[in-house]
Formats: structure tokens, C-alpha cells, sequence
């Protein structure tokens, strides 16, 4: 059996599956003196700390110019981009965007019955970072769902860094941003390029936002730098919980938690069923399709170590099971999808149906796929237009709206010893106590 295998039947039930799903988040080693040391540096020595990090990490012996890429440059990389790649994009661009174009909010304003004036007003953050990781997880459609939200926010410029010192850059990435508008691409990765872009340097832009997902450095140093600049979030590795009965197909399961372990060795495929003979049909098919795998090798430690297929001897158990997961990606099989639907409070995105896998919400669904993981869907969202807006409250009072009510500010002010506050309301109304 690939799958660990966990029956959901007794009392102490939760607290079993809530070890199993920590044990991931404790393997991952902390390393946040490195990360703070390299922070440290990047801000008191800018390119300098950035290109020796940079050189470091990616074992790089050159001694390159530049930090960013030409505009000439860009050009050229992203016409080398795969005719069939670019018309993806293209689509993917599209849908990505109509469907955020919904997510916009309005200012509004209003008069109280003192003629008050109380309004709400939104603006666009000014300048933004985003990390897109390099190598292997060289990712275009990474690109697409951080920049299209802060373009619908109306953010007018942003920036991004992805390793590439070296000059090797996959072309969609390039094509992606400059569809994208993006106004420069750094060559570096890292939480010493985090440290760059919320500090700035000679080369960095010095950014407002920094967005994008990146492995362990890079969220503990966007961790580090939150305060100083905002962030999305402090992701992990990606995770999926898919729910199958007796009717959903084997296969098709099975190629759904592969799809998710391929990402990372971190990476966590659960599977929640009230069949038995549905784990062991899925254990068949997973074994049969790592076989044709690529990235077997990280798929298999992914689903050995972190992977788990739970049985319940209950229906109403698995909407329990899923509020304590709070997966990032939630897949629905089975015949009774909209009960479910119906008490889950804790999901990234849900995808419903035998023809929702999780993957046509990572490229051109519409809904972002940047999520929250680890749990966080207890909390928090996936990225949107609203993360790339400030709001601002105005508050206008009137002579007759602070006679009415400056009465109570002072009697609350003094309630709270803050004497200051009730005699700055107080002495607009000119009266003494």
C-alpha cells in the first residue's frame, strides 16, 4: 500500500489525524537565523550581497553585469516561446482576468441623519514584487495568477525576480510577463532577492507588496520582511484532499493525488472515502501510473511519507475531516457533493465532479491558484484583487453630528482614562463639565 492508511472510527480519531498532518510541518527544518543574517546583508549591502548570494546558491562562477534583463533581451526570449504555449497563455490570460474583472469592489458614501458624510474609498497599491521560483518549477501560469489581480487592482507597476544569473529563463515565464506588462525581470531568486525588493538597492526597485511562491527561504524571509513591506502569505508545499464514495472512478483519483505529490517531496495527497475497496482500487491505479511518471521519484516519497487515505465508517465524519485538514485544493466525488459543500468552512478552492480536477483550476479555470496551505484555509483566502487594494475610511462630522453625539465620545474617553480624546472633542463644543 502507497497510501497510509487511517481508519476515522474512535474518539480519539481527531487528535491522531491532527499528529499525522504536523509531522510535516516539523520535518521541514527552521531556518530563519540564515535567513535573517541574509536579510541583514541584502540591506546593508545591497547588489553586492544579492549577487553574492545569488552566486552562491545557484552555483554560479561568471561574473554578470546585470541583475535584470534588458528590454531587448526580453524580446528576444519570449519569441522563442512555443506557438502552442503562447496560445495557452493567451487563453488562460483571458479567462484569469474576466473572472477577477468580477472581484472588484466600489467606493461607496453615505449621509447619516446629521449629515455626516461616511465613505469607504479604494487605490491600488503603487509598486509590487513577484517571486516566481526558477529551475524545475519554472512556472508561467505562476506568473499569470499574482500579476492579473494587482493589474485589475490597478497596480501600475510591477516587478519580478526569478532565478535565471545565468540567463536561463524558460520563454513563457518571459512571454507570460511582458503579457503581463511587467516593468522589469530580475535574474535573481531567494529570500536575498525578498530582502532586494523590500529594501531595494541600486538595481531593485524597493516594492510596497511581494507576492509569489518560493521554497523554504523564500517564505520564511517574506515572513521576515512583513511589516516592512506586505506579503500574500507564508505558503507551503501544495496539498490536496479528494473525496470519493463508491461511484467515483479509481483512476481518475488516483491521477489527482499523483498531480499534487509530483510538486514537492513535501507535498500531501489525502484521500477521504467510506469504501474500503476504493483505497485499495486507488492504490492499484497509483502504482500503475507512477510507473509512466517523470517525477516518479518525488511523487512516490511524496505519497509514502505524507500521502493518507482515510476511512470513515460515517458520512457526517467527513465534512469534520476537511474542516480539520483545511486543504488548499478540496476535490469532490461522490453522489452527495452539495451536502458536503454545504458544511465545509475551511478550503482553499473546491473543485466538483469527476471532470474538476484540481489542475484545470492551477492553469485557466479563472479562480486564482495562488491558496492558502498548511492549514490556513482557517483563516485566510486565496490571492485577489482585494489583496492589492488599500481602503480608506473618510469621515466628514458636521456641527450638528458632533453636538449630538461628542457627548458619548467624551463620556466613553473618560470611561477609558484617555482625557486627552474627550477635551478634543470638548472644546468644539464649548462647554465645560
Amino acid at each position: 500500500m502507497i497510501l497510509n492508511v487511517f481508519k476515522y472510527n474512535q474518539k480519539r480519531s481527531l487528535k491522531l489525524l491532527d499528529e499525522f498532518l504536523s509531522r510535516r510541518k516539523s520535518i521541514q527544518k527552521n531556518k530563519s537565523s540564515v535567513v535573517q543574517k541574509i536579510l541583514r546583508d541584502v540591506k546593508k549591502n545591497g547588489d553586492k550581497s544579492v549577487l553574492y548570494y545569488e552566486k552562491k546558491f545557484s552555483k554560479i562562477k561568471a561574473n554578470p553585469v546585470k541583475v535584470f534583463f534588458t528590454k531587448k533581451e526580453l524580446t528576444n526570449i519570449a519569441n522563442k516561446t512555443d506557438k502552442k504555449i503562447k496560445k495557452a497563455i493567451d487563453l488562460a490570460f483571458n479567462r484569469i482576468k474576466n473572472f477577477h474583472l468580477k472581484q472588484k469592489f466600489l467606493s461607496f458614501k453615505f449621509k447619516d441623519k446629521y449629515k455626516n458624510e461616511l465613505s469607504y474609498k479604494y487605490t491600488a497599491i503603487n509598486k509590487v514584487g513577484v517571486y516566481v521560483p526558477g529551475g524545475t518549477a519554472s512556472y508561467p501560469s505562476t506568473v499569470l495568477m499574482n500579476c492579473i489581480p494587482a493589474i485589475v487592482a490597478g497596480v501600475k507597476n510591477i516587478y519580478l525576480t526569478t532565478p535565471s544569473l545565468d540567463s536561463k529563463i524558460n520563454p513563457a515565464v518571459v512571454y507570460a510577463a511582458k503579457k503581463c506588462g511587467i516593468k522589469k525581470i530580475y535574474k535573481t531568486g531567494g529570500a536575498h532577492s525578498i530582502a532586494a525588493l523590500a529594501y531595494g538597492t541600486k538595481s531593485f526597485e524597493k516594492v510596497d507588496k511581494i507576492v509569489g511562491p518560493g521554497n523554504m527561504f523564500v517564505a520564511l524571509a517574506k515572513k521576515e520582511v512583513f511589516g516592512d513591506v506586505g506579503i500574500d502569505m507564508v505558503a507551503g508545499p501544495s496539498e490536496v484532499t479528494i473525496v470519493a464514495d463508491i461511484f467515483a472512478n479509481p483512476e481518475f483519483v488516483a491521477a489527482d493525488l499523483i498531480a499534487q505529490a509530483e510538486h514537492d517531496l513535501y507535498a500531501q495527497s489525502i484521500l477521504i472515502t467510506d469504501n474500503s475497496k476504493m483505497i485499495k482500487s486507488v492504490d492499484l491505479s497509483l502504482k500503475k501510473q507512477l510507473n509512466k511518471l517523470p517525477k516518479k521519484k518525488i511523487a512516490f516519497s511524496s505519497l509514502r511519507k505524507f500521502g493518507l487515505a482515510i476511512l470513515v465508517d460515517n458520512k457526517k465524519k467527513i465534512t469534520e475531516i476537511i474542516n480539520t485538514i483545511a486543504p488548499e485544493h478540496l476535490e469532490l466525488c461522490t453522489k452527495f457533493n452539495n451536502k458536503i459543500i454545504k458544511d465545509v468552512k475551511n478550503a482553499g478552492s473546491i473543485f466538483i465532479g469527476k471532470f474538476s480536477p484540481e489542475a484545470m483550476g492551477d492553469y485557466l479555470a479563472g479562480p486564482n491558484h495562488v491558496l492558502p496551505t498548511s492549514g490556513s484555509a482557517r483563516f485566510s483566502s486565496g490571492l485577489s484583487v482585494n489583496d492589492f487594494l488599500k481602503r480608506h475610511s473618510l469621515i466628514k462630522i458636521t456641527k450638528t453630528g458632533i453636538e449630538r453625539l461628542g457627548s458619548s465620545v467624551i463620556n466613553l474617553a473618560k470611561h477609558e482614562n484617555l482625557d486627552g480624546h474627550a477635551y478634543s472633542v470638548k472644546i468644539r463644543l464649548k462647554k465645560e463639565n
